[in-house]
């Protein structure tokens, strides 16, 4: 088990390095532009699998760093650089991360390969939970999935939405209900592989922010995949939705969902991008106040302004803290007992829209134009307290594990 340390190690920082000057060099200077034409930046994600930043072999590297910090450290360099373009860059990782958290080790090595394709050959994956009237309340999923015995076969039908790289994605990981009287406790995840027919993009979303990531409707219509596609395998499945019923007629212990263990798993990963782009923020709102000179002096001279930057800068490091020791708490098995990775997603996301609104108010009328990058940034921090499960859910989490009781 790796000590938990603040200290980057030698190759660490060397990553680090490496990532910030992609973030710095391609795509900060590219921001604005696919931030007005609200497409996926091709072109950016190609350049980052040129390097091997979007890689397969990359992001398995940081997801096994014994640390934990390899993947919150990655997250916040390219979220840094610009948001919009960062999650169209680590967006299949999601997907990526349903794989692992639910699949079979054949499952992992056939599908995630494929969900990034090669530098000559660039793909996505799209991970499908959230519906028009399923997000927060997953019990409420509608999408279903049946069991063609016959053919070993599921046969999937429903809607999807907010799916980031959805429609347009190699490989979709679908959650679906298999058992609808078992509530969130009877879903379970699927690989739709590409091509298949029946699936569809329903509607694109424009955005208030993060623009240059693919956001749409997934429809499913009569889909079916093979019995290999249900990820764990179904004597898994029918061992645990057993174990549901047994549990749903004694009132007993809940269940953890396809979904809620994919998200359980990411949150810290949310809460670094959060970070970065709260870091980005305070830079920029730091040097403009150095440099901008009003009543014969800088501004940060008045202590309005640099009691602003002080606590920005606090609450960046508190929430990078959070953050970190929540990673390291979860690559080496240690148990969310204290709900941590709500901790660090709730307060690091709560960051990033406080310290945005700060660097717009300190960049007074100029913050609130196109020609300067917090105005981006602040509409770009919005969706971090929305994906990934509410501020009000992450509350709710953290709630119910501290005092063991079904709050609502």
């Amino acid at each position: 088990m790796a000590e938990f340390s603040f200290d980057l190690n030698e190759d660490q920082k060397a990553v680090r390095e490496w990532i910030h000057g992609f973030a710095a060099d391609v795509m900060r200077p590219a921001a604005a532009e696919w931030d007005e034409r609200e497409e996926t930046p091709w072109p950016i994600i190609q350049e980052a699998a040129k390097i091997g930043l979007y890689s397969l072999d990359f992001y398995a590297q940081q997801y096994f760093d014994p640390t934990g910090l390899g993947i919150p450290m990655t997250m916040e360099e390219l979220f840094w650089g610009d948001a919009g373009i960062a999650l169209s860059i680590v967006g299949t990782g999601l997907a990526a991360v349903g794989v692992l958290a639910n699949g079979t080790e054949e499952q992992i090595g056939t599908w995630i390969p494929q969900m990034y394709g090669d530098a000559g050959d660039v793909k996505v994956a799209a991970f499908c939970s959230s519906e028009p009237d399923a997000g927060s309340d997953v019990s409420a999923m509608r999408t279903r999935a049946v069991y063609d015995e016959a053919k070993d076969e599921w046969v999937i039908n429903g809607t999807k939405t907010w799916a980031t790289n959805g429609g347009i994605a190699s490989v979709h990981v679908v959650v679906a209900a298999v058992d609808p009287g078992l509530g969130s406790k009877g879903h379970a995840s699927f690989i739709i592989p590409p091509g298949t027919p029946g699936l569809s993009q329903g509607q694109k979303f424009k955005k208030h922010g993060i623009r240059a990531s693919h956001t749409a409707e997934v429809v499913l219509d009569n889909v079916r995949v093979p019995g290999s596609c249900l990820l764990g395998g179904k004597e898994k499945l029918d061992e645990r939705l057993a174990r549901a019923r047994e549990r749903a007629t004694a009132g007993g212990e809940r269940l953890k969902n396809a979904a809620m263990a994919t998200f359980e798993a990411s949150r810290p990963a949310v809460g670094a991008m959060a970070v970065g782009t709260a870091r980005a923020a305070y830079e920029v709102a730091l040097d403009y106040a150095k440099t901008r000179q009003q009543f014969g002096r800088p501004v940060i001279d008045n202590q309005g302004v640099a009691f602003q930057l002080a606590d920005m800068r606090t609450r960046i490091d508190a929430a990078r803290l959070l953050v970190w020791r929540a990673s390291w708490m979860a690559v080496n098995g240690k148990p969310f007992d204290s709900a941590e990775g709500s901790m660090s997603k709730l307060f690091a996301s709560e960051t990033a829209k406080t310290v945005t609104a700060q660097a717009v108010q300190i960049l007074g009328g100029n913050g609130f134009t196109r020609e300067y990058p917090v105005e981006r940034m602040h509409r770009d921090s919005a969706i971090y307290t929305i994906f990934e499960g509410t501020s009000e859910i992450q509350r709710l989490v953290i709630a119910r594990t501290l005092s063991g009781v079904p709050i609502r």
